[in-house]
């Protein structure tokens, strides 16, 4: 295919990771064709790149070893914002709150 670049297959891992200027949608449809079993995109992302890896609907078990699912869902990436109330009481304590509460 016309924009890529290197292709390195995984025979245990069942995965081929193809690398290039290209849509991913194209390839899987093309790989899918070609071998004629089915294609998908691999589901699974480092750990590092994700801000909440144990999160319900990102930690996987079948996943290997250091990936987690792919967190695009909004549910998920919401874990990361805590909302008004908990700044609130998080801030009221700290050391820059001049007016902070002190109890010897």
């Amino acid at each position: 295919m016309k924009g890529v670049k290197q292709v390195v297959v995984e025979r245990k891992a069942n995965k081929v990771t193809v690398v290039g200027y290209v849509e991913p949608s194209k390839v899987v449809a093309r790989v899918a064709h070609r071998t004629g079993k089915k294609a998908e995109l691999w589901p699974y992302v480092p750990y590092d790149m994700v801000a909440h890896p144990y999160a319900p609907g990102v930690y996987d078990k079948k996943a290997p070893s250091g990936y987690v699912r792919n967190a695009d869902d909004p549910q998920v990436s919401q874990l990361a914002r805590a909302s008004s109330f908990e700044v609130r009481y998080t801030t009221a304590f700290s050391d820059e709150n001049a007016a902070a509460c002190a109890v010897m």
